[in-house]
């Protein structure tokens, strides 16, 4: 990133886990800024760069994220609803494009933020007055450096939670103990679909003495760990990213139970077959807008329907492949439960149960979320499949 500063020309390392490029526009700002003026130039695309006191530059972000959003609440108003003394209703608004809506709003809103920046010194130490130590989640997130860089305030706060998380672990008993997920590592945060890996009867070639279950895209990992609890004798839990990768060998390391849970990189399958192979694909059809998301988004379902047309390959004689899936696509509009079932008979799968769970989490039953109407519908779900 280039900028002015006190006459010089200044550059640095630019930061963005997102993808984002560096802002073509940069101004130094500090204590004195005033919130009205910074969030007229962020909304411009002009990068801040902040010279003053860290615990003000992050009272600042509030105080822009609350423009955002109030601005953003003035253009989601709808019309009068349709009475005595009123224009006539106006039409529901479809769930799809309710969802697009949020996405670009979403993504609008992190576009926004993100033009508040902070410097980080050649070990990712902060020269600010009044700066944390955030030297360890630095390292732990963006690797070793040697040359001073600049990221966005928000973003530096998402790698703190990350440490954050990362130290504390998720308790997931299933598996034996926390879970401890990485930066950039979808986290199992959502207990229903842990609770039906932990809960579906595993089939008689699982439970042979030299039965091996697969793991596609492990992740952190928890889904090999709740397999080997229950007593699979091997697993091979396959991921292609790095970070998933090392952040699944380290959970492992902790639970105990690198003897029986192999981690290795794949595009999906490894070598060779397996009585169980279990895959919890990103649930929802869409592009990622950046790395982060793509533990969410499943660009044209590519890893759900590989998985599905791989599978009879990888299947020993009466392995199962277990599929979790949740159904929220559905709600939105984005893929019918029939592409669904022609997708499974296309690949030459039958179903041989289903087992489904609610969700637990609190925007389920946020009647305020503009996706209310399919979260309150949601339900997550294990396909037990098998080779027809």
């Amino acid at each position: 990133m280039h900028w002015t500063e006190d006459g010089q020309d200044r550059q640095a390392r630019w930061r963005s886990e997102r993808g984002a490029p560096p802002p073509k526009n940069v101004v130094v700002i500090d204590d004195q800024t005033r919130a009205d003026d910074a969030y007229g130039l962020a909304c411009q695309g002009v990068g801040l760069l902040w010279r003053g006191d860290f615990q003000n530059a992050r009272q600042l972000l509030t105080a822009l994220a609350s423009r955002v959003d109030h601005k953003s609440r003035r253009s989601g108003k709808r019309g009068p609803k349709g009475d005595a003394g009123s224009t006539a209703a106006q039409p529901p608004v479809k769930l799809s494009d309710a969802f697009n809506l949020e996405r670009q709003a979403r993504s609008q809103r992190a576009r926004t933020l993100g033009f508040l920046l902070v410097p980080l010194d050649a070990d990712y130490g902060i020269p600010l007055r009044r700066a944390p130590d955030l030297r360890q989640a630095c390292l732990e997130a963006y690797g070793p450096v040697d040359e001073p860089s600049v990221v966005s305030l928000r973003e530096l706060q998402g790698v703190v939670g990350a440490h954050e998380w990362h130290v504390k672990g998720i308790p997931v008993p299933a598996a034996g103990g926390r879970i401890h997920p990485c930066h950039g590592v979808f986290s199992p945060t959502r207990s229903e679909y842990i609770d039906l890996v932990a809960r579906a009867p595993l089939p008689a070639a699982a439970q042979a003495p030299a039965a091996v279950a697969f793991d596609i895209g492990t992740g952190t990992g928890v889904l090999a760990a709740v397999l080997a609890r229950r007593g699979v004798p091997a697993v091979v839990a396959t991921d292609q990213a790095p970070r998933a990768l090392a952040c699944a060998q380290d959970n492992m390391q902790r639970l105990g139970l690198s003897d029986r849970v192999r981690v290795v990189q794949a595009d999906l399958f490894p070598e060779g077959r397996a009585a169980l192979v279990v895959c919890n694909p990103p649930w929802v059809p869409a592009r990622p807008a950046s790395p982060l998301e793509q533990g969410v988004y499943d660009p044209d379902s590519r890893m759900l329907l590989g998985y599905l047309n791989g599978l009879a390959a990888h299947l020993e004689p009466g392995g199962e492949g277990w599929l979790i899936l949740s159904d929220l696509a559905e709600h939105l509009g984005l893929r019918t439960r029939e592409t669904l079932m022609a997708a499974i008979d296309a690949a030459g799968l039958q179903v041989l149960d289903r087992a489904d769970a609610r969700p637990v989490h609190g925007r389920a039953t946020d009647p305020t979320d503009p996706l209310h109407a399919a979260r309150a519908a949601e339900r997550t779900s294990l396909w037990r499949l098998a080779v027809r």
